[in-house]
């Protein structure tokens, strides 16, 4: 029993990989819901467990769809290879943006990474050639995933990438799980939540920063390669004000502070907006009224009402003993 509460999340996390297939007709939705989630993921990292809301996530999302569409349509890397270097790539543009930025509180952190953002989104916008500017990088292959020569997964199909998707998103779920479960996860939280404490007791809380930024940037590059690859294009959309904003409001949706709880939100708004999407063509005004729900009842996000509902359905009964008597006065 133990050994299943301290697993709960994980398992919560491969049984949505092994429903989602049960649930979605389309293995590209399937495999967008995980990399949202795996955006999303990151997202909390800095603002869930380290208090920092950045507007910036898109810079990684799509500097990761950027740098594996442009190695693979020129030159002949293997694929895992490439996801490593994309990966490698979030990691250090987000040590200097986070370098930039980690050291201003408030409203001053925001409006940075903001303009952190437009300034990579103009950057984009004029190196056509190397990002195809306005019309995006196009034809990027979609490449099979080989071990010593040996064709594991051709990602062929659809479903066949979803495969190869959900193994990179638990391995990665497990590996951010023990980040915020171990030492350097607790020490996060007590920077959130009381940053001056954190640094009287001698926490470099700066540094922590930078490495939280470090790791969110890396995932979501990882997840913004993973996008590119499964639609053949890294779009110049991928890397605008417009991604950030999206990340974050999964992260919201979801509930910051849990990491189960971004894939929470990344299956509501991806399957919320393909769904309203087809059943009307101004489909974010209903999106935005869920939104405008979520913020006015639901603070804690899906995660939060979720707890509350189970808290509600099991609740600890009263322990009586029928056979003891009374005291006697």
């Amino acid at each position: 029993m133990n050994l299943l509460r301290k697993h709960r999340l994980m398992l919560l996390a491969l049984a949505t990989v092994l429903l989602l297939p049960l649930v979605l007709k389309s293995g590209s939705l399937a495999s967008e819901v995980l990399i949202y989630a795996l955006a999303a993921l990151a997202c909390n990292v800095l603002l869930g467990y380290t208090g920092l809301l950045s507007f910036g996530q898109g810079i990684f999302f799509g500097m990761g769809s950027y740098t594996l569409g442009i190695i693979l349509t020129r030159t002949s890397l293997p694929m895992p290879l490439v996801l490593l270097i994309s990966i490698l790539v979030g990691a250090l543009i987000a040590a200097a943006i986070g370098w930039l930025t980690i050291r201003q509180k408030g409203a001053y952190f925001v409006m940075l990474t903001l303009a952190l953002a437009q300034m990579f989104y103009f950057l984009a916008y004029s190196t056509p050639e190397w990002t195809g500017g306005d019309n995006g990088l196009l034809n990027i292959p979609t490449l099979p995933l080989t071990l010593f020569g040996y064709v594991l997964l051709p990602n062929k199909t659809s479903w066949e990438y979803y495969t190869f998707v959900a193994i990179i998103f638990l391995i990665v779920f497990y590996l951010l799980q023990r980040v915020v479960e171990s030492i350097f996860g607790r020490t996060l939280l007590a920077i959130r939540d009381n940053p001056a404490r954190a640094t009287a007791v001698g926490y470099n809380i700066t540094l922590f920063k930078l490495v939280a930024f470090m790791v969110s940037g890396a995932t979501t590059a990882l997840a913004g390669a993973l996008y590119a690859m499964m639609t053949g294009i890294a779009p110049l959309t991928s890397i605008n004000y417009h991604m950030s904003e999206t990340i974050l409001v999964v992260t919201v949706i979801g509930g910051t502070g849990n990491l189960f709880a971004s894939v929470l939100g990344a299956a509501l708004y991806v399957i919320a907006s393909d769904w309203l999407s087809n059943l009307w063509p101004r489909w974010l005004l209903l999106f935005g009224l869920l939104l405008m729900v979520v913020s006015l009842y639901m603070q804690g996000g899906l995660w939060g009402l979720c707890e509350l509902m189970f808290k509600r359905c099991v609740k600890p009964g009263r322990t009586s003993n029928p056979t003891a008597e009374e005291p006697s006065t």
